[in-house]
């Protein structure tokens, strides 16, 4: 593997490595807040789920970012990335019927280096 491309690597694994400390760090978060996590990491073709969490009749679907700067990671997120979200979501919603009544959130999650993750509710509709 030559210098260039070992380093796109070594970065990626650096990366994925830090958003999985990331979404571990916002599960525990949740619990201690009352919050159940239904799953995590959850996928299918349209994309990925990184958090779902349920807390009396909510359920939100959680996106975890982590940057090293709170306003990068708040704009993390664009829109094409939100409809990807959003298709996973229908298809988890189909595959766990139980939760169909639940009433749906999108929150995001913003994590930077020592401090708590930042929990931003209701960060975008559906239809957006």
């Amino acid at each position: 593997m030559r210098g260039r491309q070992r380093s796109r690597v070594l970065q990626r694994q650096r990366a994925q490595r830090r958003g999985k400390r990331a979404e571990w760090l916002c599960v525990w978060h949740l619990r201690l807040r009352g919050w159940r996590i239904v799953a995590r990491g959850w996928r299918c073709p349209a994309g990925e789920l990184d958090i779902v969490a349920k807390r009396g009749g909510i359920l939100a679907i959680i996106e975890v970012k982590s940057r090293d700067e709170l306003a990068v990671a708040a704009a993390a997120l664009p829109p094409r990335q939100r409809r990807r979200v959003t298709r996973a979501t229908e298809a988890f919603l189909n595959a766990h019927p139980q939760f169909a009544s639940a009433t749906l959130r999108f929150d995001l999650m913003l994590v930077v280096r020592h401090r708590l993750p930042q929990h931003q509710r209701d960060a975008w509709r559906a239809d957006s």
